[in-house]
């Protein structure tokens, strides 16, 4: 089961009231009306044109759709006079794009990710908001493109310390969510029940409604029965709330007519 990675922008609502409607937009898998949102600034600022870019990307992870929408905001983003914090963010978009792209089987772009990423990584400071999410997501290309698990959790537990360190629950839920995976794969069913648990909780508290129900899927591939079937029943309910997002996920769930 794959996952995405948190827009590094969007995380969290904040005080401006511009972030909290995107942000409670976007929780609820609504990427298209939250860029809408930002798109008024986007023409003339670079960030504005990031978030919409972030939003955009983040939508064709999630529903496998809007690819050329997402292609489109990059490039005008990256149009824009950027300084190399804002150039080694789009990089960090355009690789994640490519990335997801080679994922979900649309099109080979693993090359184009690698050196986006790479190009990311040269650009941003060391001490760079926005190095945790590019850490997590070379995690992501390690273990899902390149096959290298032990690579995929250096990046993993990097991106995890700094984003426990910086307050980003929201990041930390995903970072939770892999290294449990990777525990997982290891034979450690205990450790990955606890980091399945607290990327759940964390989901919950954030109010991420659009990434609660792969949480439940992923804590009840360790929970016995009858609790294993009560996670998938209620992430199954909440698929169907939203309209069959995450797309990916429904190889995961019962059909409708078991829940």
């Amino acid at each position: 089961m794959t996952e995405t990675a948190v827009p590094h922008s969007v995380r969290t609502a904040g005080g401006d009231p511009l972030d909290s409607a995107v942000w409670r937009l976007r929780s609820r898998g609504c990427w298209e009306d939250a860029a809408a949102l930002v798109e008024p600034r986007a023409a003339a600022e670079p960030r504005a044109a990031l978030r919409r870019a972030e939003l955009l990307v983040e939508r064709c992870m999630f529903t496998g759709e809007g690819w050329g929408r997402a292609e489109e905001a990059l490039r005008a983003a990256e149009s824009l006079s950027l300084d190399d914090e804002e150039r080694g963010a789009a990089a960090c978009e355009r690789g994640y794009l490519a990335y997801a792209s080679t994922l979900l089987r649309v099109r080979d772009r693993a090359d184009e990710a690698r050196a986006a990423l790479g190009r990311s990584a040269a650009l941003l400071a060391p001490d760079s908001p926005c190095r945790p999410l590019l850490d997590f997501r070379r995690g992501l290309m390690a273990e899902h493109v390149s096959g290298n698990p032990q690579a995929a959790e250096a990046g993993y537990r990097r991106a995890h310390n700094e984003a426990l360190n910086r307050g980003d629950a929201l990041l930390t839920s995903y970072t939770w969510r892999h290294l449990a995976a990777l525990e997982l794969l290891a034979g450690n069913p205990a450790e990955a029940r606890h980091g399945f648990a607290e990327s759940l909780r964390l989901r919950e508290e954030t109010g991420f409604l659009v990434g609660i129900a792969p949480a439940l899927v992923a804590l009840a591939e360790v929970e016995p029965e009858p609790e294993s079937t009560r996670l998938r029943a209620e992430a199954a309910r909440l698929f169907r709330l939203l309209d069959g997002v995450p797309r990916w996920l429904s190889a995961h769930l019962p059909p409708p007519g078991d829940t």
